[in-house]
């Protein structure tokens, strides 16, 4: 793996650092929603009455609002040079991703969502749903020992950071007429066995996968870069696809394992 990656600053602060941006949040859910059982939906619909994709960057919007300012943290985490989960970026900084999700988790299975008042439910939903996208972001892992690409330059455009570039990608890299269930449509192609394959494991175990995948994308530009690869956003395609599928697949296995009942 080439060296090539972010400071937590250029994660977490930068106002414009929204894992996927609206249309990858989407399609994460789109995904998920054609796997969901039929009594997983009514019980969600008791909650949210409409398309939880209209919920899809709920989180980014709100994140500074006071109330909930605690879970600016919780879109990003932390790797060891061996892409595997650091907890202790946790510890610092009072949350990460997969502190967020186990959060969801403990709430709606451990506790039973059934015993929540209805805005705990719905909150603790808003929470996987837009988390399950972020925690596989490629720019939403920090690694360890690495350092960050600022300013940079693709095929003309300068961007005064790296990271926006793979929030926004899934919108440059599909057609902009399609909708997020077309494109959901489109990536979910794997069957049974694969898709169980994916979702077997713990969130931690999600985390290290997700790192090691994401971490491709410093293969295609190396640290200090200034000029990108020009064919950047057609080589990412790959690890896009997966990522997106991965989470969708990984929402929809945790909705039914908590509203299946």
């Amino acid at each position: 793996m080439k060296r090539a990656i972010f400071t937590l600053f250029a994660l977490i602060l930068t106002g414009t650092a929204f894992g996927w941006g609206t249309i990858g949040h989407k399609v994460v859910i789109a995904i998920a929603q054609r796997h969901l059982t039929e009594k997983t939906k009514a019980n969600i619909a008791k909650y949210i009455d409409y398309d939880l994709k209209k919920d899809a960057v709920w989180m980014d919007k709100h994140r500074n609002d006071e109330p909930i300012a605690y879970t600016t943290h919780y879109h990003v985490f932390a790797a060891d040079k061996n892409l595997r989960y650091d907890p202790n970026y946790r510890l610092a900084e009072g949350g990460d991703v997969v502190y967020a999700l186990a959060i969801s988790e403990y709430n709606l299975a451990e506790q039973n969502y059934k015993q929540l008042t209805d805005s705990a439910v719905v909150f603790n939903l808003r929470m996987i749903i837009h988390f399950m996208g972020d925690m596989h972001c490629p720019v939403h892992t920090h690694i360890d020992g690495v350092k960050t690409i600022w300013k940079c330059k693709l095929n003309g455009q300068e961007w005064e950071k790296f990271h926006p570039i793979y929030d926004k990608i899934p919108g440059m890299l599909y057609d902009s007429k399609l909708k997020a269930d077309q494109i959901a449509e489109q990536l979910d192609v794997l069957n049974k066995k694969e898709i169980k394959k994916i979702t077997a494991g713990s969130i931690v175990d999600w985390a290290n996968d997700a790192a090691k995948v994401s971490a491709k994308i410093y293969d295609i530009n190396p640290m200090f870069a200034y000029d990108l690869d020009p064919d950047t956003i057609e080589k990412s395609r790959p690890i896009i696809d997966t990522q997106l599928r991965n989470a969708g697949y990984r929402l929809a296995e945790k909705l039914n394992q908590y509203f299946n009942h």
